[in-house]
């Protein structure tokens, strides 16, 4: 745990200076904001592979969806910590290096910062302070934890099902058709392809209500079932 967490807090700092030296050296033309923004999506690119490839390794090793567990589930999150503390600074770094020239202080360049980053932040905050926590300190029969647990339900719910009968009314309201219409009056390769995604969506949303359902149960109601 605390081995990951130091070579997290080593390994994208770290892999930040390289690159923005790197860029500065082979790319004299740009400018320090330039070379601190690319720094900074490469960073961030490479973290996104990382993941990725961690969720498919962690897929193929757990047969039970639902109760499966794996140890890099545990200690990517641990490398997880130093990244969204590094990818926070140096969001802020690129932010000060692009508007320095305007002679802005750093507490009007950091309420710039917040303002125009208000989801990302709070994506970092997010994760650094609720899922963390939720993940590693095993506090899965807390309040906080079920809470969670509805917020994610009703968002997947909504983002990801509702949003198929939504674009039926959407298309149905500007040509004059009702809901039930709508997949009647448009070519049936597209009401195909929209089974074929929201499928897995349907597959995936029981699950999560499963895993939701034995948050719920009581010592008392396992006991009587």
């Amino acid at each position: 745990m605390l081995l990951t967490l130091a070579w997290g807090s080593l390994f994208f700092p770290g892999l930040f200076a390289l690159c923005t030296w790197t860029l500065r050296r082979s790319r004299p033309e740009w400018t320090n904001s330039d070379c601190l923004m690319i720094s900074t999506r490469l960073v961030s690119s490479v973290q996104a592979v990382l993941a990725t490839g961690s969720g498919i390794v962690i897929m193929r090793s757990c047969s039970d969806v639902v109760n499966g567990r794996h140890w890099l589930a545990r200690e990517y999150v641990w490398f997880l910590i130093p990244y969204m503390i590094y990818d926070s600074y140096a969001m802020y770094l690129s932010e000060w290096y692009r508007t320095r020239d305007q002679d802005h202080g750093h507490s009007t360049t950091f309420r710039n910062f917040l303002s125009q980053n208000r989801l990302m932040i709070a994506h970092h905050a997010v994760i650094l302070f609720v899922l963390v926590p939720v993940a590693q300190l095993k506090q899965q029969h807390t309040l906080l934890y079920k809470v969670n647990g509805i917020l994610t339900l009703a968002t997947f719910f909504s983002c990801r099902i509702l949003l198929f009968p939504f674009m039926y009314w959407s298309y149905g309201q500007q040509q004059g058709l009702s809901l039930l219409q709508v997949p009647f009056n448009i070519p049936f390769f597209c009401n195909v392809a929209n089974a074929f995604l929201i499928a897995p969506q349907i597959y995936w949303f029981c699950l999560l209500c499963r895993k939701a359902a034995r948050l719920f149960d009581t010592p008392q109601a396992k006991k009587d079932g």
